[in-house]
């Protein structure tokens, strides 16, 4: 589903609303965040360098998120989380590069060997009907990482805020029958959708409404959470 600019994000740890120019503004003077940073640096010695990496459809940059990334940690667990959040539904094939016709890096690559500061990689996932993504490293910090998991989850685009073009209320589904002005799959409410979940024809299709770029392409329905 095209969509238009970025949308504002939900930070992962005070609920608060910020766009994602003002993110690494926001974090600075999150409460929480920083509260949890202090209390991993007093409960291990352990110490890696924290890469904060910025994930972004790059066909509709409406989906975004923005993560800390261990530099221990691999491609492998970057893959897992991207399709865990937003893109598996068929099992298919994924791949990092340096740009979009970049030799191919391997999964085992380390995030600090990948990644510094202004660097950006592609990850395409499904080479039939790709989605590809953008991560750009943001910044790095020193110290112990917040979580048991290599990968942290500081913010989100907000879930889009979908219409049912029938009764203007929140749309939980879209119509693969319905098209608009734009030639695009109309959102509907759950009471305008029934019509065409309940139908006897088995060509009636209804993909519900997630947070994910991925939405009515392949098989994709979701549930477009994070793994951890």
């Amino acid at each position: 589903m095209p969509r238009r600019r970025p949308n504002p994000g939900i930070c992962a740890w005070c609920g608060g609303v910020t766009t994602p120019a003002r993110v690494i503004a926001h974090l600075a003077g999150c409460a929480p965040y920083q509260a949890a940073i202090a209390a991993a640096d007093q409960r291990t010695s352990t110490r890696d360098t924290i890469y904060h990496l910025r994930a972004q459809d790059a066909h509709t940059p409406f989906f975004w998120l923005d993560l800390a990334v261990t530099g221990t940690a691999r491609l492998h667990d970057l893959d897992h989380y991207l399709r865990a959040i937003w893109l598996e539904c068929c099992e298919h094939l994924s791949q990092f590069s340096h740009g979009r016709r970049g030799a191919e890096l391997a999964f085992e690559h380390p995030i600090h060997t990948v990644f510094q500061p202004g660097s950006t990689l592609t990850h395409v996932y499904d080479f039939g009907t790709s989605s590809e993504t953008t991560i750009t490293c943001l910044g790095i910090r020193h110290g112990a990482a917040l979580t048991p998991y290599p990968i942290a989850r500081l913010m989100r685009n907000q879930p889009p805020d979908e219409r049912c073009t029938v009764c203007q209320q929140p749309a939980v589904w879209f119509c693969a029958w319905c098209f608009g002005a734009d030639n695009q799959w109309e959102p509907r409410c759950d009471v305008h959708a029934a019509i065409y979940r309940d139908a006897a024809d088995d060509d009636a299709e209804v993909i519900r409404a997630v947070n994910s770029p991925r939405v009515g392409m392949c098989g994709y329905n979701g549930p477009a959470e994070p793994p951890y």
